[in-house]
């Protein structure tokens, strides 16, 4: 149905993309949300394969064939959120009604003084953990994301925020400098925060049930926790309308184990834990979920992890 994500173009381009920050600056955030609907449509009548997806992936979550209203709602509140990252990022949470859920969880494993490895997906707004950032300036918050996957929204975020930009290990470099970042941001007592849902082609995935069939999920975030031995604690960015949204934080583990005489069970555990909780938030919130690119599709997965090989790196 739809190509593997890496190989999805960025919407709209670095002029739309700066056109949009200009009114949305400019014009307020009611500005920019009146243009939320003019470019949803767009997207829905040229955009097909994201269109294909978003049918196919609701009709998972609601058990019946998705309406054309209901695809659009669902592109809809992906834009909003990308929309909302230039003002969180320019004016911080100050706009915005951000209720938090589990804090204490972790505060508790920020406390052992190990750093935290906070582990999301694609749902929901990763920008809305930023405000976290503002809360506790004390913890050094790192983020992993791709910038060379989307060069022109990187651009406008960076614009926006240089120190921001400045914390951001770019998942495009080898796995090597990425582990390295994170272990050196963990030891300092920081937090590092990475989603877990989407694997890169060729690099070593295993299956999990979700939302009725198996779909592939990359094991290297697992591997990494393992060999960091840091907390691992569950962080979602949901969106509820408006200018509402539900940071969540859940424990996962205070310490990953992958012994290697049962590495491929302990990953499936891991993992399958991992999804049930992905799945718990998409039924919760299905309109949160930002993979538009046909999910379950067979990636021709590979059990075995290269990743380990770098892992072992981390405690040299």
């Amino acid at each position: 149905m739809t190509a593997h994500w890496q190989h999805q173009r960025e919407g709209g381009g670095r002029f739309a993309i700066w056109l949009i920050r200009a009114i949305a600056l400019h014009g307020g955030r009611g500005a920019g949300r009146a243009l939320l609907y003019p470019i949803t449509l767009y997207f829905y009548l040229r955009r097909r394969s994201e269109r294909e997806a978003s049918k196919a992936y609701l009709a998972r979550v609601f058990g019946r064939p998705a309406t054309p209203l209901e695809v659009m709602r669902h592109i809809h509140c992906f834009a909003s959120t990308l929309l909302d990252r230039i003002f969180l990022l320019a004016h911080g949470e100050k706009r915005f009604d951000i209720e938090t859920i589990g804090l204490d969880v972790l505060d508790e494993r920020i406390a052992m003084g190990r750093g935290v490895l906070l582990i999301g997906s694609h749902q929901g707004s990763f920008e809305a953990l930023r405000a976290l950032g503002a809360r506790r300036p004390d913890i050094p918050l790192r983020v992993v994301l791709d910038k060379q996957k989307t060069p022109a929204m990187t651009m406008l975020l960076e614009a926006l925020a240089p120190d921001v930009g400045a914390r951001v290990i770019d998942s495009s470099m080898d796995g090597t400098s990425i582990t390295l970042a994170m272990a050196e941001a963990t030891r300092q007592g920081g937090m590092v925060a990475l989603l877990a849902d989407r694997g890169r082609a060729h690099e070593a995935l295993r299956k999990a049930p979700l939302l009725g069939s198996p779909a592939p999920f990359p094991v290297g975030p697992w591997l990494v926790a393992s060999a960091l031995q840091v907390p691992v604690v569950l962080c979602m960015g949901l969106y509820m309308g408006g200018n509402r949204y539900k940071l969540i934080f859940e424990a996962l583990s205070d310490r990953v184990e992958i012994p290697r005489q049962r590495r491929a069970q302990a990953l499936d555990e891991l993992i399958s834990r991992y999804a049930q909780r992905v799945e718990h938030y998409a039924r919760l919130a299905p309109y949160n979920w930002f993979n538009f690119y046909d999910f379950w599709q067979d990636t021709g997965v590979n059990p075995r992890a290269d990743t380990a090989s770098l892992v072992r790196q981390v405690d040299a």
